[in-house]
């Protein structure tokens, strides 16, 4: 979808029968192609395809391609300025490379999922956003573009491997940076990203509906609580992590 909205011509390679998720909004600005690449003359037919394209998209386990004739070696000896690009979950290799997985089970795995939620209470599930789109499907077209200007220097494709788990990893480098300054906890009850704090968190309005407030800055904070007519003292007090849950109670009333 985001290299068909920035302008590629995109076609994908669908089995009999749709591939169990049509999504309209998804799946716009592409063609499709109803091929069976188990079969020798499917196969055929999508190396003949490859041989014009660009790119490759593919996000079967580790192995699949290969099986069915269509891995990097054959691909690239049809067109060696293909980007291949390659989406797993867990890698190519390693203990859980062939497990099958889904995104709550690789951002629970990377320490994503368990930074989120209040505290004594299970984990939340951020939608599918964490893993599936942000570490997995940015990352790989992140790398598919980046291929793609090299490319234009060597003349060359090259493999680019996204497994999710190394995305949703690559996202939380800036936590794990400021981990040890202190500036910064993965505890959800003094996450300041998390929920945790009383300037950046959801609050239920009297109407039954929830209103999203993010005055992280001292300035925000301290108009915010003068126009609800709330004391600045909670101003001074925003760095009390241990009183944070305290002083959310005198918001409630936004």
């Amino acid at each position: 979808m985001l290299l068909a909205d920035n302008g590629a011509e995109v076609l994908r390679i669908d089995r009999e029968g749709g591939n169990g998720w049509p999504n309209p909004v998804v799946d716009r600005g592409r063609e499709t192609l109803t091929l069976d690449i188990r079969t020798k003359e499917g196969c055929e037919t999508a190396l003949c395809a490859i041989e014009r394209a660009d790119v490759l998209i593919e996000g079967f386990r580790p192995g699949v391609m290969e099986r069915l004739g269509l891995g990097p070696e054959p691909c690239l000896l049809r067109n060696p300025r293909l980007v291949y690009g390659r989406m797993t979950g867990w890698g190519q290799d390693g203990p859980l490379a062939k497990a099958a997985g889904h995104d709550i089970n690789y951002i629970g795995l990377t320490g994503a999922l368990a930074a989120i939620g209040r505290p004594g209470e299970p984990a939340i599930p951020p939608l599918n956003l964490v893993g599936d789109f942000g570490g997995g499907s940015m990352f790989l077209a992140f790398g598919i573009m980046a291929a793609l200007f090299e490319r234009e220097r060597s003349g060359r494709g090259q493999i680019v491997d996204a497994a999710i788990v190394d995305g949703v990893s690559h996202l939380m480098t800036m936590f794990a940076g400021l981990l040890p300054s202190g500036q910064i906890s993965m505890d959800r009850s003094l996450n300041l990203l998390g929920g945790a704090a009383p300037f950046y968190r959801c609050y239920r309005c009297a109407d039954g509906r929830e209103i999203s407030i993010g005055p992280l800055e001292p300035q925000f904070y301290s108009e915010l609580l003068e126009r609800i007519g709330e004391s600045q003292i909670l101003l001074e007090r925003r760095v009390d992590v241990k009183g944070w849950a305290a002083q959310a109670l005198s918001l409630i009333h936004i």
